[in-house]
């Protein structure tokens, strides 16, 4: 009995097939987003996963039905609309990954959406904005004789003149700074909206008051940390001893939050830069060109100008 003889791949096949592998590689890089997202996103999925389990539901792929009565379970939970978007966004990016029509797409899901939407109103929280006055008198009440306080003042001066997301704030290494006489330029590997790492900088200027500069406050706190390579702002060890070990973002706003108040988070910083910003007489690019946004719509919502007599052009009327 003859045998059919194995015909080993060639080396073109066998490329091929590596390339396949690379190419879905990237295709998911390329759909996975922010990693601060792509964790939300998958805590988003294992909610839907649990539900459908719990429902006798499939969660891949989804049908419309399935995912209508998932949306309408966290309306009815009180799930805020935006809460309620990124589950969809979630579950919709979990069936690109597996080239799978999503739900999301049918139109009589997008009435529902619509729906909920209407009822529910889509306006956000937003984390609110503080006054520079306010800023400079939490800064200056932090005592930078400790390692902890110098730290604090550091994140605080940091985050505020930076316009700094606080996921940049917390993924800032030495190598990225770069000091001179005219002030300090960083260098961001990744943001929120640069995810390919393409050049992007943040300018920081001197401020007269030694106590309220971010450079020099910046400058004391590299001495303490005796390096120059790895995260610049870390976790303390008891007794103030300093460690190597990155603060996270979540750190970074309990952080924000011991000194400016519960009510505001680190993403207040940015959102302060935006306003007092403003409040100063910059324009929409300038604003920009520090916070990285890309259109001016972003920064009009960005403004916390909530008190009416501000940034008011009633006091422009000439009476």
């Amino acid at each position: 009995m003859s045998t059919v003889p194995v015909v080993p791949p060639s080396p073109t096949s066998t490329g091929l097939a590596h390339l396949a592998e690379q190419t879905a590689r990237y295709v998911e890089a390329g759909l996975q987003g922010a990693p601060n997202t792509a964790r939300a996103y998958a805590g988003d999925w294992r909610r839907f996963s649990a539900w459908c389990t719990e429902h006798g539901q499939v969660a891949l792929p989804a049908s419309v039905d399935t995912l209508a009565g998932f949306v309408t379970h966290l309306a009815e939970a009180e799930k805020k609309v935006a809460t309620i978007q990124r589950h969809c966004a979630a579950i919709s990016k979990a069936h690109a990954l597996r080239d799978l029509a999503s739900p999301t797409d049918d139109k009589k899901f997008k009435v529902l959406l619509e729906g909920i939407s209407r009822l529910k109103g889509t306006r956000q929280k937003q984390a609110p904005a503080f006054s520079l006055a306010s800023f400079k008198r939490t800064v200056k009440h932090i005592d930078a004789s400790t390692p902890a306080g110098l730290r604090d003042r550091v994140i605080l001066l940091l985050g505020f003149t930076g316009a700094f997301r606080r996921s940049e704030l917390s993924a800032l290494d030495l190598e990225d700074l770069t000091f001179s006489d005219e002030g300090l330029t960083i260098d961001l590997k990744r943001s929120k909206t640069n995810q390919l790492g393409e050049a992007e900088e943040k300018a920081i200027f001197y401020s007269p008051d030694p106590s309220l500069c971010p450079i020099r406050t910046l400058q004391t706190w590299l001495r303490m940390l005796g390096r120059t390579t790895g995260p610049v702002l870390v976790s303390l060890r008891k007794g103030g001893r300093l460690t190597e070990r990155r603060l996270t973002d979540v750190h970074l706003n309990k952080i924000v939050q011991r000194h400016l108040g519960p009510k505001f988070t680190a993403h207040s910083l940015r959102a302060s830069f935006v306003t007092v910003a403003k409040l100063n007489g910059a324009d929409d690019s300038e604003v920009m060109n520090q916070t990285k946004h890309k259109t001016s719509s972003m920064i009009r919502r960005y403004t916390r100008l909530d008190n009416v007599r501000q940034h008011n052009a009633a006091q422009k009327l000439g009476l």
